[in-house]
This record gives C-alpha cells, structure tokens and sequence, in this order.
C-alpha cells in the first residue's frame, strides 16, 4: 500500500489501521471522473465527509481506466462504492444518449442524396 503514505490528510472518521485495511476498489472511465468528481477532484472533499470513507483515485495508465479505491468501515464503503459506480453508470449513459443525439443531429443535416 505505497499510495497509502502520500495522503496525510487522512479524515478523522477513518479508523487507522482498520478502516485501512481491505478497501473496496472498482474501474470507472477516465472520462467520467471530472463529471462525478469535479475539476480536479474538487468534489472528493464533499463526497468523503457525507459517505463516511476516504477516497483514492489511481488512473491506469494507457487503458482509458482509473481505479477508485475507497476505505472506512465495511458498511460505509460499500455504500460509497455503491453509489459511485451509480453515479459512474448514469453519467455513462447520459454521454452515450448525448453522442446518439449527436449522431441523429448530423444525419438530419444530410438534406438530400446529392450531399453524401
């Protein structure tokens, strides 16, 4: 747990060693991490106050992946993690039915059989 040692700023609701050990990890897309999160991570704060966890993020380099890895007690972090992949999972889906509106918006520009 090398990545343990860089946060210090470990929240008091944290129990040290026990809500350390055994975390709850889970994949999300690189690209929904500023849609749950906040520019730089801005919303992490926020989110580790009301879920009663800590949160580390990890981005897999070269797989368009991030690890979040989420410690507390065992019923907080699987509620935290619970609602993340939630929150993943409703933002996946609001992106993919704004990329099949684009889709749409552009075929309707294609106005007659002359244009393709």
């Amino acid at each position: 747990m090398g990545t343990l040692s860089k946060r210090k700023d470990i929240p008091p609701w944290v129990k040290i060693p026990d809500d350390l050990k055994d975390p709850e990890v889970f994949q999300v897309q690189t690209q929904l991490l500023e849609a749950m999160f906040g520019v730089g991570g801005s919303r992490i704060p926020y989110i580790e106050r009301v879920s009663k966890v800590m949160l580390e993020l990890k981005v897999l380099e070269s797989s368009g992946l991030a690890e979040v890895v989420v410690y507390g007690s065992y019923l907080y972090k699987l509620r935290a993690k619970w609602m993340l992949q939630s929150m993943a999972e409703w933002h996946r889906q609001r992106q993919e039915r704004g990329m099949l509106k684009l889709e749409d918006a552009m075929k309707a520009l294609h106005l007659g059989p002359w244009m393709k």
